[in-house]
């Protein structure tokens, strides 16, 4: 018989960790750095959702203007033409 071959290949162990800014030691998973959304919150009562809000006013004001004076009728006159 002959004996097993010494050149037996061992696993390397891999050291992940990390160091954050204050030099503490991570065993753990790498953590994305975080950060601050610069253009804010889109949705809800935010000033933006405001600005929004009165720029379709104004174009829906403007645009009953226009039929209007193009019809002559006004918004409820042209409900009463579809019955």
């Amino acid at each position: 018989m002959t004996e097993p071959s010494q050149t037996q290949t061992t696993p390397k162990v891999r050291s992940s960790y990390t160091v954050d800014e204050r030099g503490i030691l991570n065993n753990f998973a790498i953590e994305p750095k975080m950060y601050i959304d610069e253009e804010g919150q889109r949705f809800g009562w935010t000033d933006y959702a405001e600005i929004v809000n009165g720029r379709l006013a104004m174009i829906g004001f403007v645009a009953l203007l226009v039929l209007e004076l193009t019809t002559g009728k006004g918004l409820i006159g042209l409900f009463s033409l579809l019955y």
